[in-house]
């Protein structure tokens, strides 16, 4: 126990560095701390003292997952149905070909250029095909676009485009056993449960007991998590339709979504975003750097030049148009778990794990730093009634991620 306290101390103290380096060059804190992590790991890995940060800790990996679902959670809370109803042709066509773009470029890159196996190459293009919906969100968030259609546009096709990447794994590599089978069953049900079984207990106990709310949203998180790791899948795959479906009843409490959100980005994203930086091997990325960048080309720019023409269609001003790409040219989440489920399936090499890894954590870091420092599109961060602009710092301008 003395142990864990002192390792988590030191992830803290290393997210707070994070903290205060995003808040001085002012860019996003989740791509600061996924930097953080990865220098971090690098320096006790050249002094010998790798296992010092302790990425592989049963408790530790619990904590960055559950903040990573936690997180999915509150991006599917911000994108109502009516949104998704609303915007269906755009996030549906921007998401399709955000997936299938760099998952046939990819593929192609590793197999022909880098001459990877077939399997393994399959395996790029699905780690390489996602977005990221943990940095998407949390830019959202820090930059106010949350509350927008723009931004929820952005979600949405976020979410369709992950879905390809989710599907794509799981009819190519993992099995379809009876397990998937009462994993889709019980996620439905709970799906269409949820929004009528929440209001009422929401009713009667919300208001009576401490942080009813909260208590049952964590609940409904790790028991549907745990059938799907039971079922071979990943726990932050229903997380994101959990909060779909109730956000008519808890999105509208911005209190609650505070509070949840503090105990998210206070506490559990910091541990997801830096042990996600911590898993890169960079002796291997400085050994054969042309592999990453082969990789990095291949997703960044299968991502542009599919989605820079469709999101045409969608967002003619040109600052929209490159945001929305750049933004839809992210990974993280899914494209980390692809990774992760090749190397423990014999899929990759540890070598092609970390050009992976690498790759996913260079396009959540690189596209979002150009999109927030030359294409962001401040025109769309008025708020509506008071007019204020976010960089103002005027009263009513939307809460920075960091402290919302």
């Amino acid at each position: 126990m003395q142990q864990a306290f002192i390792t988590a101390s030191g992830w803290l103290g290393l997210a707070l560095l994070a903290t205060f380096v995003a808040s001085r060059l002012r860019v996003s804190l989740a791509l600061m701390e996924i930097i953080v992590g990865m220098i971090a790991a690098a320096v006790l890995g050249w002094t010998h003292h790798a296992d010092l940060i302790g990425s592989t800790l049963p408790w530790l990996v619990f904590v960055a997952n559950t903040g990573a679902v936690l997180l999915t959670f509150l991006a599917g809370a911000e994108l109502e149905p009516a949104v998704m109803r609303t915007k269906w042709k755009e996030v549906s066509v921007v998401g399709m070909v955000g997936f299938f773009a760099p998952f046939v470029g990819c593929a192609a890159v590793a197999r022909f250029v880098l001459g990877w196996s077939p399997p393994a190459s399959w395996l790029a293009g699905i780690a390489l095909s996602t977005t990221s919906m943990a940095v998407v969100y949390a830019v959202m968030l820090e930059t106010g676009f949350n509350k927008t259609s723009f931004g929820k546009g952005i979600l949405g096709a976020c979410f369709v485009n992950d879905l390809g990447t989710v599907i794509a794994l799981g009819l190519i590599f993992a099995p379809f056993t009876w397990r998937t089978v009462w994993f889709i069953v019980v996620s439905v049900a709970a799906f269409v449960l949820l929004p009528f079984v929440t209001p009422r207990l929401v009713d009667a106990y919300a208001y009576k007991t401490a942080a009813f709310r909260t208590k049952w949203v964590l609940f409904i998180l790790f028991g549907l998590g745990g059938v799907a790791l039971w079922a071979g899948s990943e726990a932050v795959l229903p997380a994101y339709v959990v909060g779909m479906v109730l956000a008519p009843t808890l999105g509208r409490d911005h209190l609650l979504m505070r509070r949840i959100r503090t105990l998210a980005v206070g506490f559990l994203t910091p541990f997801y975003f830096l042990r996600a930086g911590s898993l890169v091997v960079v002796g291997v990325l400085v050994a054969a750097p042309l592999a990453f960048l082969a990789l990095f080309a291949g997703k960044v720019g299968a991502k542009i030049f599919g989605l820079f023409p469709v999101i045409g269609a969608f967002r003619h001003h040109p600052k929209e148009r490159w945001y929305y790409t750049l933004m839809m040219s992210t990974g993280l989440t899914f494209g980390t778990i692809s990774s992760l489920f090749g190397l423990t399936h014999g899929i990759v090499t540890q070598g092609q794990y970390s050009y992976l890894v690498a790759v996913v954590i260079g396009s959540a870091v690189i596209p979002t730093l150009i999109a927030n420092g030359v294409f962001l599109p401040r025109h769309l961060l008025k708020r509506e009634g008071d007019g204020a602009d976010i960089e103002s710092g005027a009263p009513g301008a939307p809460v920075p991620f960091e402290t919302a």
